[in-house]
């Protein structure tokens, strides 16, 4: 209602009709304002009281520098120095004096000793190597059948440019979001080699079949797995919002981008595999996909300390604590006897029921009560299976590279270039489960060999 009506000509059942509607609004503007004003009384979300990533939150200043009188440890052979030397320089520079600088007497090799040693680093100009191949054809003069001389592996008829410069390419687009242009650019300003946008493309075209090929078998490891850990983020693709979903476990990671955030993505990644334990947070869609769970504790941790941010001080400090010491105990469970991580269990699982017996007035506590009690037998599960984390850190960490993507591209024009990032990030990832960096896991497999570990 944006303008009163005139009261004079309405009857008096009219008038109560428009006393009770606008009392209906008042009371609904009234319920919005004190939502408001509660929402206003809370903590702000910052990265150590919620899932908001470390980029969001707001970084204190540093304190200003003191003035040292001191000065740091120096390397060996130079003071101040802070870089070790190399253990096998390519080339020595040894200086010597022929006479002395003052009575211009001739110095002898007895005469002198060393008085510093220092590196001076350079890099090459790297130029592209150009290998013309002459293939010719013999021509039999007995039978007149014709023979093409065989080539050496890797100098085959086709694309011009080697695997080298393929997962170079490769490299840099997915681990550091160099557009097509810049990659054009940087392959021309540093290499001297001139690759259009479009040869770009068909690299990357040409070498998916080699990711998908290893991707599939990571994916037949992970369906073997006894632990899953799953996550999952926004991303953009074509203009519409989808999402990376990672499984990982300590062997092997798998990326997939999908238009939903349903369980059924997990359903079909595991293609009817059921582990035997679960980790991921509390979302829906991650749960009931294992025999066991495990809750992430290192988002309770930060739920726990909102709760304590806006005010309760009943449940939640007493429960950041538990928790913090069961994240302390997973980090030496292997190395315990079963007897007492049973015992461990035992005790963790006593202490949260008297402290699920409390009665928090504040409604953050109470919320984290009620979810406490509902997922009671998946907190500590981590206890009866040293191989399963406390967290799903690991998992968080294998998205990072993602939203760093998302925010320097904006997301992917097609689903050909999601389902690319995906492939070679699950490749990255499976990789560096072995000390393996990421460009060198890509040229391993672009070469026909695996990242996976063996067994």
């Amino acid at each position: 209602m944006t303008q009163l009506p005139p009261l004079d000509h309405l009857s008096h059942a009219e008038k109560d009709a428009l006393i009770r509607a606008l009392w209906a609004q008042v009371q609904a503007l009234t319920a919005r304002v004190a939502e408001l004003e509660a929402r206003l009384g809370q903590p702000p979300k910052t990265p150590d009281n919620s899932s908001l990533p470390p980029s969001k939150g707001q970084k204190p200043d540093k304190p200003e520098k003191t003035v040292r009188t001191g000065q740091r440890k120096g390397s060996l052979g130079r003071k101040g120095g802070g870089r070790p030397l190399a253990c096998d320089p390519d080339e020595t520079v040894t200086a010597k004096a022929a006479a002395c600088a003052h009575c211009r007497s001739a110095l002898t090799e007895a005469d002198q000793k060393l008085h510093g040693r220092w590196d001076k680093i350079d890099l090459p100009p790297v130029r592209p190597v150009v290998t013309r191949v002459e293939r010719y054809a013999g021509h039999c003069p007995c039978c007149g059948g014709v023979t093409l001389a065989p080539v050496p592996a890797g100098l085959e008829d086709g694309s011009p440019f080697s695997v080298n410069i393929v997962a170079l390419a490769l490299y840099l687009r997915v681990a550091h979001a160099v557009s097509y242009r810049r990659l054009a650019q940087l392959f021309a300003h540093l290499f001297g080699l001139a690759v259009s946008e479009g040869a770009l493309d068909a690299m990357f075209r040409r070498a998916k079949p080699g990711l998908d090929s290893e991707v599939a078998a990571i994916l037949a490891r992970l369906r073997r797995s006894r632990v899953v850990c799953s996550d999952e983020t926004g991303v953009r693709v074509g203009g519409r919002t989808h999402w990376n979903w990672v499984f990982q476990n300590g062997q092997v990671v798998i990326h997939v981008v999908r238009a939903s955030r349903a369980a059924g993505v997990a359903a079909e990644v595991m293609a009817g595999h059921r582990p035997s334990i679960w980790v991921s947070d509390l979302y829906g869609a991650q749960q009931g996909h294992a025999d066991q769970w495990q809750v992430c504790l290192a988002h309770q941790l930060r739920d726990c300390q909102f709760a304590i941010d806006a005010g309760d001080a009943v449940f939640a400090p007493r429960m950041k604590i538990l928790l913090l010491r069961a994240v302390v105990l997973a980090r030496r469970s292997e190395g315990l006897a079963e007897s007492t991580r049973r015992a461990w269990s035992r005790r963790f699982d006593r202490q949260l029921g008297e402290l699920l017996m409390l009665a928090p007035g504040n409604k953050h506590g109470r919320r984290l009560r009620k979810r406490y009690a509902k997922v009671r037998s998946h907190l500590f599960t981590f206890l009866e299976h040293p191989d399963v984390p406390p967290d799903n850190n690991a998992s968080e960490r294998d998205l990072r590279p993602t939203a760093t993507y998302r925010k320097v591209t904006g997301g992917f024009r097609s689903s050909w270039g999601a389902d690319l990032f995906a492939a070679a990030r699950s490749v990255i990832g499976t990789a560096s489960r072995r000390g393996v960096d990421a460009f060198h896991a890509i040229r391993a497999v672009l070469g026909g060999e695996t990242v996976l570990s063996p067994g």
